[in-house]
């Protein structure tokens, strides 16, 4: 069967997978992604996962500033695409993009859609409490993951999941999923089928606030914010003034409430404290400034009594 000729768009981890699927089984002929970025106090410039996968393949290299900068568009057109493929590229392509492929520019979107389109759909979906997610593969148009569906996937979120875990998942679901559309496409199977105007939801980008929370919230709410926004934001709270990160956390159900901010129980396992409704056991926290710990070592060292409430 004839191999496509294809431009990947990629930035993250996220994107690999789906990357060297097609780098084995098609023609891959540019990879296009976001130029090199500066980290650290130091602002030293590094590169995406994406461009450190692509040179060690020694495969061509894009890092457009601007997708609508006319010679980027030009060395795009040259290399006479058959398909553009889209894997959490960061930015939004312009109608000159769009147009460019013999078979369009195809999104693989980490959402049922119209579910949570936009930047952060793992995020919002885990934070929302939804019990399966999965892989859209969409005929891009210029809105915001408005395009048609060709191909979905589903995979359930289980109660161990973080933002983490579901990623590498839906990582993997999304070089299984493109693949598969590529083929049907091939054989004229497969038949792009306008997006539900109902159900329509949004997962607008992270920003560092959306990780904060007080103890008035309920405990499943708490539990749902510490797994969807890791590693960043996390999720935090204040202690003495300071930021007060929490990596591990689990909601329990009580049949009594205490005063939100209540110290339960300390133990071995956690600190178990009371909220608007139930209680959150706290496992491994980050004190602003410090390594990260167990929240027994955090409730030690901070001298904890059974029965105060947390400042």
């Amino acid at each position: 069967m004839v191999k496509y000729k294809i431009i990947f768009f990629g930035t993250p981890e996220f994107a690999i997978p789906s990357l060297q699927g097609i780098f084995e089984k098609e023609n891959l002929l540019a990879v296009v992604t976001q130029p090199d970025k500066p980290k650290g106090r130091s602002l030293k410039l590094f590169p995406s996962p994406v461009k450190i996968w692509a040179l060690a393949k020694n495969l061509k290299i894009l890092e457009p500033i601007k997708l609508k900068d006319p010679s980027f568009l030009k060395e795009v057109k040259d290399l006479s695409p058959d398909l553009i493929v889209v894997c959490s590229y960061g930015k939004i392509l312009p109608k000159e993009l769009l147009e460019t492929p013999k078979y369009g520019c195809w999104n693989i979107h980490a959402s049922l859609l119209p579910k949570y389109r936009g930047a952060s759909p793992i995020n919002w979906a885990i934070l929302e409490g939804e019990k399966e997610t999965g892989i859209t593969i969409m005929l891009m148009d210029e809105g915001l993951d408005t395009g048609p569906i060709f191909l979905q996937k589903k995979i359930p979120i289980s109660e161990e999941d973080t933002a983490i875990t579901l990623s590498q998942k839906l990582s993997i679901l999304g070089k299984e999923a493109i693949l598969e559309s590529i083929q049907l496409h091939k054989k004229g199977l497969l038949k792009p089928l306008p997006q539900p105007e109902n159900n329509v939801s949004y997962a607008p980008i992270l920003k560092k606030e959306d990780g904060f929370f007080t103890f008035e919230e309920p405990a499943e709410k708490i539990e749902r914010k510490v797994k969807a926004f890791l590693p960043w934001p996390t999720a935090f709270t204040y202690y003495k003034n300071k930021l007060l990160k929490i990596l591990s956390a689990k909601a329990i159900l009580l049949d009594h409430q205490n005063t939100p901010g209540t110290i339960i129980e300390i133990k071995k396992e956690g600190i178990l404290i009371a909220t608007s409704k139930g209680a959150i056991l706290i496992k491994e926290v980050q004190l602003e400034g410090k390594k990260k710990i167990s929240a027994y070592e955090f409730a030690c060292g901070q001298r904890f009594k059974v029965g105060a409430l947390l400042e």
